[in-house]
């Protein structure tokens, strides 16, 4: 006999207690709340297979309150997936366990998204159901057709980020998106009229949403209203009016339930008003049987699916971009080699744009965008035709100035797979984005962010719009490949190995001046190993010049300044900090030889240069903010040309 919604909902309770009591640790109110909604969402909604999480065509579904993490363990573990298992929800929120404190998409198959951080996990969501509508439009029906499921809470919906995304998702007409907001009314610091006032439905509504609310503690309610949103071709917003800590006696609808373990004496009593009688961790065979079932229900569809896709034409095409592979054969080689033959002084933004047409004739699987500057990020080209509500075939999405949006828009179109994004904005304003960016290296989403007007070099705009700190802060970022390309060969490089990385973000910081195209061979790849002898000395080495993008052009002829004076200087081009970093030692000592004067040379702050340059070595750059004047002016005016730095270096050389 099938187990009642209650008695399932209630295995959810009883788990997240048990997890968080065994922990010491975590959000028990989330889930024990919201356990009414999700099991109804699980059991009767939701397209999943547990034997297979990565099916194609499955729903996605994302957990952005992601303290109440326990939700999702539970929910994975009773639908019958193979992790976690109970022993990894035992040991939840340990060291080793992949039952983290915040979910993490690279720890379980099943968590579709890494959240945790309030309001990122619905933006993510926004990207999800862009890439399903984007693939249908290419694969059709019978390939793609699913939806995107959001559990959200109050915080989800305060933070900032929530008001571009809703915006971005009402816009595109992104039907296939229902957030489940968990309205229970509760903040860490006490009750929600506290902080805030406002009609969230309204907001939402403005945006171009449906909304529709339920009683979330109504299995019948809640399903009333999610085929309500299911009806409608809107993007929905369903508000469950629920209670935080369902169940827990003296503390649910309080903050008291948010954040910590209940104690041991408040969850017997939780057990006792439930008529809960199983010990800790332990579940009825009734439960554990129906539960299992609604991890199968969808299997039949699965294996339709299957067939469907092994006898369409497009099929194999289909697997292709969502395992993430690139064509057979992909190289920029034959560009490249057009650029050899054809040398051109061009801003390296313009080289990326050039790069792009190549690379989108190639790759179908590119989706571009611009947060509002695509002609100044040159993000679009030929083959890139709006992608809009009614047209999502499109290959080209116009975020508004929407940069944390963007971001987190592209970490879920990334994520839901079958699309490679990358999408533009300044340089300087990569902090509205940092904390997408940051996600996308945590969570191994290959994501292409272009970031243009990388320096002073940008000129009048003044030090609003000059970066000076931000190359090395986004250097700081584990698993984020940030690239700054001298000329049109590095840029392309820089591209294609952005490209072939599948296990990560990449950062190109690009010019607005033009600039030489200094590389005369391209025989290799000279990037992949982030930095490279570009020109050598002639006369006995004593100085090598290291720069990165529109500095190497400096370096350059402060070499030929230096070699005039029989000063023999290399330059070293580098383009990427962390893939240099990442090349054998004796590569590295060849590059960057302790028998030489190290001078770095970069527009930007010098805190992070001594590693290559030690303490002897000479640092070119900026540490203060900039100055509104032609780019020309400012490089004199903060001593970063030629004359000047071959100036000091011969005179610390004397010394």
């Amino acid at each position: 006999m099938a187990a009642s919604d209650t008695l399932l909902a209630n295995a959810i309770r009883a788990l997240a207690m048990d997890a968080v009591e065994a922990a010491n640790s975590g959000h028990p109110g989330m889930p024990m709340g919201m356990a009414d909604v999700a099991t109804v969402l699980w059991t009767r909604y939701l397209k999943f297979d547990a034997a297979d999480p990565h099916w194609a065509d499955r729903d996605r579904f994302v957990l952005s309150a992601g303290h109440g993490s326990m939700l999702i363990y539970a929910l994975l573990h009773l639908t019958g997936h193979a992790r976690p298992t109970i022993e990894d929800i035992k040991n939840f929120r340990q060291l080793h366990s992949p039952c983290a404190g915040h979910p993490e998409n690279f720890e379980l198959p099943g968590i579709e998204t890494t959240t945790g951080p309030l309001g990122q996990g619905l933006a993510t969501a926004v990207g999800m159901a862009l890439a399903e509508r984007h693939l249908n439009a290419g694969f059709g029906d019978d390939l793609v057709d699913h939806r995107t499921w959001v559990i959200a809470g109050d915080g989800c919906l305060m933070e900032g980020i929530n008001h571009e995304a809703i915006g971005l998702a009402g816009h595109l007409g992104l039907g296939r998106m229902i957030v489940l907001w968990d309205d229970n009314r509760i903040t860490i610091d006490g009750a929600v009229e506290l902080s805030s006032s406002e009609d969230i439905a309204a907001r939402y509504a403005a945006t171009g949403w449906h909304t529709v609310a339920c009683d979330g503690h109504d299995p019948a309610d809640i399903a009333r209203a999610i085929d309500e949103a299911i009806a409608d071709p809107r993007p929905s917003l369903v508000a469950c009016r629920t209670i935080i800590g369902k169940g827990a006696p003296g503390k649910e609808g309080t903050s008291a339930v948010h954040g910590a373990a209940l104690g041991p004496d408040i969850v017997a009593k939780t057990r006792l008003a439930m008529g809960w009688e199983p010990e800790a961790f332990e579940l009825p065979e009734a439960i554990v049987e129906t539960w299992a079932a609604a991890g199968v229900r969808s299997r039949d569809l699965r294996l339709a699916w299957e067939a469907r896709c092994d006898a369409d034409a497009q099929g194999a095409e289909f697997r292709r971009r969502m395992a993430g592979e690139l064509p057979e054969g992909f190289s920029l080689q034959p560009y490249i080699d057009g650029l050899l033959a054809n040398p051109q002084k061009v801003a390296t933004r313009k080289a990326s744009e050039m790069a792009l047409g190549a690379i989108n004739d190639l790759l179908p699987e590119t989706v571009g965008g611009s947060a509002d500057l695509t002609g100044s990020n040159n993000t679009k080209t030929k083959a890139t035709q709006p992608l809009t509500r009614d047209d999502y075939s499109g290959r080209y999405v116009y975020y508004g100035i929407r940069e944390f949006g963007m971001s987190a828009a592209m970490n879920g179109m990334a994520l839901h797979g079958g699309i490679i994004p990358y999408g533009g904005t300044f340089l300087v304003f990569a902090d509205y984005a940092r904390p997408a960016i940051r996600l996308s290296a945590l969570q191994n989403a290959r994501v292409v962010y272009v970031m243009t007007h990388d320096s002073i070099g940008l000129g009048e705009d003044g030090p609003t719009h000059q970066p000076i700190e931000h190359l090395n802060s986004l250097r700081l970022i584990p698993n984020l490949d940030v690239y700054r390309p001298c000329d049109t060969i590095e840029t392309a490089e820089c591209w294609e190995l952005s490209l072939r990385d599948a296990t990560g973000p990449s950062l190109l910081a690009l010019s607005r001046q033009n600039l030489p195209q200094l590389r005369t061979d391209a025989s290799e790849n000279r990037s992949a190993k982030g930095a490279y002898r570009l020109v050598a000395a002639e006369a006995p080495r004593r100085v090598v010049l290291v720069a990165t993008g529109s500095e190497v052009e400096i370096a350059v002829e402060a070499r030929a300044a230096l070699e005039a004076k029989g000063i023999g200087a290399d330059v070293v081009s580098m383009p990427c900090w962390s893939r240099f970093d990442a090349q054998p030692v004796d590569y590295r000592r060849d590059v960057l030889p302790k028998d030489a004067l190290i001078v770095s040379i970069e527009a930007g702050t010098t805190m992070g240069w001594e590693r290559y340059t030690g303490l002897d070595g000479l640092r070119f750059g900026i540490d203060r903010f900039g100055a509104s004047a032609p780019a020309p002016k400012l490089y004199e005016y903060f001593g970063l040309t030629a004359d000047a730095i071959a100036t000091k270096v011969a005179a610390a050389l004397e010394n």
